[in-house]
């Protein structure tokens, strides 16, 4: 009986620990963001991708490239996302800032303040591929090799 009353408690604390790991946010923009940003740091670049709105000036394998490329990545866990404030909200765009910790190629952490456009777009909140280069770095056009 004392080992099945343990193992119980021992479950339930597990339980708990990983439910109060997982990132649930209550707003949805700010889900949408912190989404996205798990998306880019876990490197599944296609699926995050699928997830932006505003992407008809790059295709997918282009995109995947440049943000492999990047030695930018969101930060981890309490680190990632900061300071969430909606600005403005329309019926289908909203204005938010956020502060988002970036780790680098030294593997120093940083953070950055920034406003992002969200689109509600198939019935959910979508993050503009233009901030997410933004953050990777990947600002302005790039150059054609010879």
């Amino acid at each position: 009986m004392p080992r099945l009353l343990l193992s119980i408690v021992i479950t339930l604390l597990c339980f708990c620990t990983t439910f109060a790991a997982a990132d649930y946010r209550t707003d949805p923009r700010e889900q949408a963001l912190s989404d996205t940003l798990d998306l880019w740091r876990e490197g599944r670049f296609d699926q995050l991708y699928d997830g932006l709105s505003h992407r008809n000036r790059i295709s997918r394998e282009r995109f995947s490239a440049l943000m492999r490329e990047s030695v930018i990545r969101p930060a981890c866990c309490h680190h990632k996302l900061n300071d969430f404030r909606l600005i403005i909200e329309k019926q289908t765009t909203a204005t938010v800032y956020a502060r988002v910790g970036l780790e680098g190629s030294s593997g120093s952490e940083s953070s950055h303040s920034k406003e992002f456009t969200l689109d509600h777009q198939e019935g959910r909140w979508k993050v503009r591929l233009a901030d997410i280069k933004s953050l990777a770095g990947m600002t302005g056009k790039t150059k054609k090799k010879k």
